[in-house]
């Protein structure tokens, strides 16, 4: 096999629909966690996550409706952002490290390069479309206050300079700051799966102390034309890194300790902590609940910078969710569910579609006076559109597989009838 054929050959990783494995429990009586052992199943809860995360994303960028009390964020401190990024750190590390582990630094690294070039691409297409978007429904309804909203302004004014901006990935609408973020991560995935091959315990120790630097020296990626990154990648790789040492073996070395009671208990103790200061934000006569020293010790809660906090709660919520939530639950199989894996499946995709269906969204409801009743149908319109288009994605490449397949087979039996002649 040549060089070339290692680059191109099977598509791995960062895609969305890299095919996943997990394994039995570690020791008799362990909770179920995630490994790199491969087996002949998918691993379908990277997938359920991933496609729940992605519906959430689409809800939180929508106005405030009925639904949007459904989302994590408002029940806790972290969001659908961090399961999108560590299941996303996972899925990299598990396919891309197996390109390691067998083909070499440098074809792992060409193709960890090619999924970055394809990632960029699709960002470079949805900032395009999604401009066209905005600038079509401001010009044509007469209302300059969608651009302003949007953050095209700058766009408007200054074309030629906002454009290099956007492909230095330094200026971005409103609600395109996840893939960005996904891209500088991504980028350098080969240089922490290097390290993970040597130490990955040390690995993420590396990682905790470029978070801890962080925050202690304020660093940070400027955007234009003014302020930072609404996700900092010096703080959010440590989720990402985080997902990356699961993969590598180090949920499976957890497996005792989330097994434990304790973990458990301590857990939902802080969920249920979390839940009740959320509380205060939106009933305003309990925040007489919450005593002084503690909100001024908590707030805020840096969503840009990953607080501590919120990767806490991320961590609360993952351990509770693996406990209660085995590998061979049935309800995985179920066809109420399928819609969720199809959308985890083809996360690519489905973030930029949900992306332009969020701003359709915004702009019927703010148009159309319609209640609560509008925005529940203008979500669950969204939903079902997102969930259609993943089963078409997911038809498309089966069909395409088997064509595939059948194309293989007929050539290796035109070889063997021409090797017998």
């Amino acid at each position: 096999m040549s060089v070339a054929d290692g680059i191109t050959g099977p598509p791995l990783a960062g895609a969305p629909e890299a095919v996943l494995r997990d394994v039995a429990p570690a020791a008799a009586g362990a909770v179920p966690v995630m490994s790199v052992a491969v087996v002949n199943e998918r691993e379908l809860r990277l997938d359920l996550f991933r496609g729940l995360a992605l519906w959430l994303i689409f809800i939180d960028h929508l106005p405030p409706n009925v639904l949007t009390w459904l989302t994590l964020r408002n029940y806790g401190f972290s969001d659908a952002t961090e399961i999108f990024i560590f299941i996303s750190g996972y899925t990299a590390a598990f396919v891309y490290g197996r390109a390691m582990r067998e083909a070499g630094f440098v074809i792992a690294t060409a193709r960890i390069l090619r999924r970055v070039w394809q990632i960029y691409v699709a960002h470079v297409f949805l900032f395009t479309i999604f401009l066209a978007e905005i600038s079509y429904v401001a010009t044509s309804f007469d209302n300059p206050l969608y651009s302003e909203e949007m953050g095209i302004l700058d766009f408007l004014k200054q074309p030629d300079i906002t454009i290099v901006q956007a492909l230095l990935l330094r200026f971005r609408p409103v609600n395109m700051d996840v893939l960005p973020l996904y891209i500088v991560l991504m980028m350098f995935l080969p240089f922490i799966l290097w390290l993970m091959k040597w130490r990955t315990d040390v690995t993420l120790g590396l990682s905790v102390l470029l978070y801890a630097v962080t925050w202690q020296y304020d660093l940070y990626l400027s955007a234009y034309p003014n302020g930072v990154w609404a996700f900092n990648p010096f703080a959010w790789q440590l989720l990402f890194v985080f997902g990356a040492w699961c993969a590598q073996g180090g949920a499976k070395r957890m497996s005792r300790l989330l097994a434990s009671p304790i973990t458990l208990w301590i857990s939902l103790a802080y969920l249920i902590a979390a839940f009740c200061v959320t509380l205060t934000w939106y009933l305003p006569q309990l925040s007489f609940l919450m005593p002084r020293w503690l909100e001024q010790w908590m707030y805020p809660i840096d969503k840009t910078d990953l607080d501590v906090l919120r990767f806490a709660h991320f961590l609360a919520l993952a351990a509770v969710t693996v406990r209660f939530l085995p590998k061979d639950w049935r309800g995985l199989k179920s066809p109420w569910l399928r819609p969720l894996i199809l959308c985890g499946q083809h996360s690519l995709e489905i973030f930029c579609l949900g992306v332009f269906l969020a701003f359709a969204g915004h702009f019927i409801l703010a148009e159309t006076p319609g209640g609560a009743g509008l925005h529940a149908v203008v979500t669950l319109t969204g939903i079902v559109i997102m969930s259609g288009a993943a089963w078409l994605f997911s038809w498309y490449k089966h069909s395409a597989d088997k064509s595939a397949s059948r194309t293989k087979g007929t050539i290796g039996n035109a070889d063997m009838a021409g090797g017998s002649l």
